[in-house]
């Protein structure tokens, strides 16, 4: 079998782990052993932060509307359930929104889960 001569192909191979390490501290950014090690832990955050970003932001609009119902003195689930009830099918994102741009208008929506909620009650 023929010999193969990998001089081209790894430096080019090598070069690119360079500058997809640049910037990281000590051996990560030196040592090509470094390098290949911190490039796979980089690319394993990148999978797991990519999930993690969508808990991370459904988080924040919970948070968002919490804040603003407490405002309206209702609790999130509360507040929730009362939507529920009405037939608002408003899903958190456009909820937050409205609570973050527009309390008026969240405080009528407010008023009508609570409305909602009583009478259930």
């Amino acid at each position: 079998m023929a010999r193969v001569k990998r001089a081209v192909n790894a430096k080019k191979k090598r070069h690119t782990l360079q500058e997809r390490t640049k910037g990281y501290y000590g051996t990560s950014s030196r040592t090509l052993r470094g390098m290949k090690e911190q490039m796979q832990h980089s690319l394993q955050y990148q999978y797991r932060d990519r999930r993690n970003k969508k808990r991370d932001i459904r988080r924040l609009w919970i948070q968002r509307i919490n804040a603003a119902a407490r405002i309206n003195d209702m609790s999130y689930s509360v507040f929730m359930h009362g939507l529920k009830l009405v037939g608002v099918e408003l899903d958190r994102k456009v909820l937050a929104q409205i609570a973050y741009e527009d309390s008026a208008a969240f405080a009528d929506l407010a008023v009508i889960a609570k409305k909602a909620v009583e009478a259930a009650q």
